[in-house]
């Protein structure tokens, strides 16, 4: 099994836990891509894709991702197994807090992709968010926000790795 993680990333953060995620997960396993630099169609060849985000100022799209949004629709992700993860800050955007996680979300829907790594939205305090499921109990992928609660960082990422792992042997079982 190989896992794509494909990311954007202005200020570092999202490629750091990109590559933490990687050695959680273990290097052989996952390949790791700026989308800045490698086009999405890459990660129609692999069956477990993990996607990296963050949210920008008021519920804006990274750069890299808003560069690519339009390639999105071409992909054929039907059938493949998709992760996601966003970085945002809960206290200083506390009405887009994930948003871009909710906009990769649906905009990725359509596909007929099978989504797997949904994440508590218990232990963060934020006004809105586009990133909730429909019952608004969990977010559509792992919340990170290493602005106001970095400390959490290592011990939620090691439990959603753990997560998506259990999950995809699910799924393909």
């Amino acid at each position: 099994m190989k896992i794509g993680l494909f990311y954007g990333s202005t200020t570092c953060y999202t490629e750091i836990i990109a590559e933490k995620i990687q050695t959680i997960i273990g290097g052989e396993l996952v390949d790791i891509y700026n989308i800045k630099e490698t086009p999405l169609a890459l990660c129609q060849d692999y069956d477990l894709i993990i996607f990296g985000i963050s949210t920008w100022d008021y519920g804006q799209l990274q750069e890299d991702w808003e560069s690519s949004w339009e390639d999105i629709i071409n992909l054929d992700l039907n059938n493949k197994i998709i992760a996601l993860y966003g970085m945002g800050d809960q206290i200083g955007y506390t009405e887009w807090f994930q948003d871009a996680l909710g906009m990769l979300h649906q905009e990725i829907t359509p596909s007929g992709a099978n989504y797997i790594g949904f994440w508590p939205n218990q232990g963060y305090e934020f006004e809105a968010s586009k990133a909730l499921t429909q019952d608004k109990s969990h977010f559509v992928g792992l919340s990170l926000d290493e602005d106001n609660q970095y400390q959490l960082t290592d011990e939620r990422l090691s439990q959603w790795c753990e997560q998506i792992l259990e999950e995809f042997a699910e799924l393909i079982c």
